[in-house]
């Protein structure tokens, strides 16, 4: 599709060329047979009044080599245009492939991105549909099961809408016209709001969120930044083993400030860190030993965070010794 799109932009552009190399090829020539000829009738002027014809009688141009400076001009301009086509021929080809390339990593984006959320929204809806499907065909169904088929029920739903609201996050922050809502304010409130949102999961593995965020103001979405450090600490606690800690730590440098939650948790390998916030990747070492469920959006939404403010999220991991994110964040 987009390679059938870049010819016909190139012929788009060829066409443009030409038109005006055409225009002004006929214009050149025009004015070089007027100069031409007017340099003629003054050389032949010249000539009659050196041999005495005086100012009245004026001899005749040479019109076979008025014909000839005609002819040469007709080459010289085709061999010209012949050598614009070829060359804006291939520069058209070029620009269109820039000017394509975005839109083509837009669309093939997208089209993954559908992909791969109709495959995520497939699981629950599979395990829904089977349940349902089982429940109807018990003729025998008691009150107990039947309730706990609608608390298995519920829990798919409620993994459905866990991927939806990944989804619109996801969507939400990639519109250019969603502005950030920015104001003044400081890393160690940002901190406290979000270690009380995620202080339900860590004490269900009893483990200690140790919060050293300083007071350092900054221009920010306070909202987004709340968001961005519950998805590090929720993930930080969920590959946390029962009984260990989590660190919240800030730092200030000349023109922008650190932030990092580091843990003791399983880690990751070299391999994985590049892909870590890629939509839906969840590595199959992370599932099979800590067992988490999710559908690999938080990073990626925790990305998107940070770029939108302008700044850079790293992380350093090794297996079975933990994980520390790292964020810098400009002041403004």
């Amino acid at each position: 599709m987009f390679h059938h799109a870049r010819l016909k932009l190139t012929i788009w552009y060829l066409l443009i060329i030409m038109t005006i190399s055409l225009a002004f090829s006929v214009v050149i020539f025009n004015n070089t047979v007027i100069e031409v000829t007017r340099g003629l009738r003054m050389q032949q002027a010249r000539i009659g009044r050196e041999m005495g014809f005086g100012p009245v009688r004026v001899l005749e141009i040479d019109r076979d080599l008025l014909e000839e400076v005609k002819s040469r001009v007709r080459v010289n301009l085709f061999l010209i245009n012949l050598a614009i086509l070829g060359v804006s021929g291939a520069a058209g080809y070029f620009l269109a492939g820039r000017t394509l390339k975005p839109i083509k990593e837009m669309v093939e984006d997208q089209n993954l991105f559908v992909a791969d959320a109709s495959h995520e929204l497939r699981t629950p809806l599979t395990a829904l549909r089977t349940e349902i499907e089982v429940g109807l065909r018990n003729d025998h169904l008691t009150a107990a099961e039947a309730r706990d088929l609608l608390i298995s029920n519920l829990e798919e739903v409620n993994n459905l809408q866990l991927l939806t609201d990944g989804l619109i996050k996801l969507a939400a922050n990639q519109e250019e016209q969603n502005q950030l809502n920015l104001i003044q304010t400081n890393l160690k409130k940002i901190s406290h709001e979000a270690v009380k949102r995620i202080k339900t999961l860590a004490s269900q593995k009893r483990i200690k969120i140790t919060n050293q965020a300083r007071t350092i103001s900054l221009e920010a979405d306070e909202g987004l930044l709340i968001e961005l450090l519950v998805i590090l600490l929720d993930n930080s606690v969920k590959y946390s083993p029962q009984g260990s800690e989590v660190k919240i730590g800030t730092k200030k440098l000349d023109d922008s400030v650190w932030i990092t939650v580091s843990d003791k948790g399983i880690g990751m390998s070299a391999e994985e860190i590049p892909h870590l916030f890629d939509r839906f990747y969840r590595s199959d070492k992370s599932r099979s030993k800590a067992g988490v469920s999710g559908y690999g959006l938080g990073l990626a939404i925790a990305k998107q965070i940070v770029d939108r403010h302008r700044g850079t999220i790293k992380v350093t991991s090794q297996v079975d010794r933990g994980t520390k994110f790292i964020i810098k964040l400009p002041f403004r």
